[in-house]
């Protein structure tokens, strides 16, 4: 058995260490008060909101993670750009915004054009998928400090003040649609590469592909499908199922949820049968759930219309009058 602490990430611990930095960044909150740009909802959420007067703007920050040196491994790295677009956009739609622009930062130990031309690829093809601009960039050399390199993004979205996705609205008996990820996205990429990695190499092959080929497989990106649908349905909440697996619900509602979730399959069956308990599973990966949009259930018939012209999208559930996660056909409560 191994879990994600085990493999070297302890979000519990991480959590830990966040307050002191949390608690300053609030703190600073007070240095645009009354001014342009004021902070306007608490940190916590999917994105940052600032106030500019007849809009929010929307602001976020993420990264491709340890996917990266799956892509070092096989020397494949026209993906991960399309992965660290679609962390900071999936984000930023999770607040009703329309992402509109990102800024990249890429470390390396020495730089590659060859490398660089294979990681601008993905990068251009996130933008695309998602309808941004990719307006600049940082590009440091740090042969002291990194081996190999890193890949993040800031990305901005704007939204309508009166069309923000807070998650408030949602009351028990709301419909849980859950639309499909591509695998296992830029998440929980430590504990799959530390389990399967050494117990059966990047060649070998599951499910019609080889192991990095299910490694590597770009986040899907959901921003067409949630814009289309923000103008056809009320929709009340929206979640990008990241690190956290399942638990990513919370940060939208303190209600509960019940849910049945689809057949593990691919990837996620892999790691399941190499050693990692059940629930754990849910508690790291989004198991082939990748964004959870909660309507009332008179729209969600209408939900699902848009939803499957894009991805494949279900019904997985319900909001409860409970704090919990439910997935009732595994039986595991989060």
């Amino acid at each position: 058995m191994l879990t994600y602490a085990q493999a070297g990430v302890d979000d519990e611990k991480t959590q830990k260490a966040l307050r002191g930095i949390i608690s300053l960044a609030k703190a600073s909150f007070e240095f645009r008060k009354g001014k342009l740009g004021e902070p306007k909802e608490d940190i916590g959420h999917y994105a940052a909101l600032m106030d500019f007067k007849e809009f929010y703007l929307a602001m976020t920050t993420d990264g491709v993670g340890t996917k990266i040196l799956v892509a070092e491994a096989v020397g494949k790295y026209d993906t991960i750009g399309i992965d660290m677009i679609a962390m900071n956009v999936n984000d930023l739609i999770c607040v009703g915004a329309e992402p509109i622009a990102l800024v990249d930062y890429l470390a390396v130990k020495e730089p590659n054009d060859e490398v660089f031309a294979e990681i601008a690829k993905g990068i251009y093809e996130g933008a695309k998928q998602s309808g941004i601009a990719i307006v600049g960039g940082e590009t440091a050399v740090l042969p002291e400090l990194v081996n190999g390199f890193d890949l993040a993004g800031t990305a901005i979205g704007v939204v309508e003040k009166e069309k923000v996705i807070t998650g408030k609205k949602i009351k028990p008996g709301d419909a849980v649609i859950g639309i499909e990820s591509s695998g296992i996205h830029s998440n929980g990429l430590t504990l799959a590469r530390k389990l399967l990695i050494p117990k059966y190499g990047l060649h070998y092959e599951y499910d019609g592909r080889e192991l990095w080929e299910h490694l590597l497989e770009p986040t899907r990106i959901y921003v067409k499908p949630i814009l289309e649908l923000l103008e056809s349905v009320e929709v009340k909440g929206l979640a990008h199922i990241t690190g956290g697996g399942l638990l990513n619900l919370k940060r939208i509602t303190e209600y509960g949820f019940s849910l049945e979730m689809p057949e593990i399959k691919g990837i996620f069956k892999l790691i399941h049968e190499s050693g990692v308990p059940l629930e754990e599973m849910f508690r790291v990966f989004n198991m082939g759930i990748g964004f959870v949009v909660v309507v009332a259930q008179e729209e969600k018939e209408g939900a699902l219309d848009v939803l499957n012209r894009y991805y494949p999208a279900h019904e997985i559930g319900m909001v409860v009058n409970a704090p919990a996660v439910n997935v009732e056909n595994y039986g595991i409560t989060l």
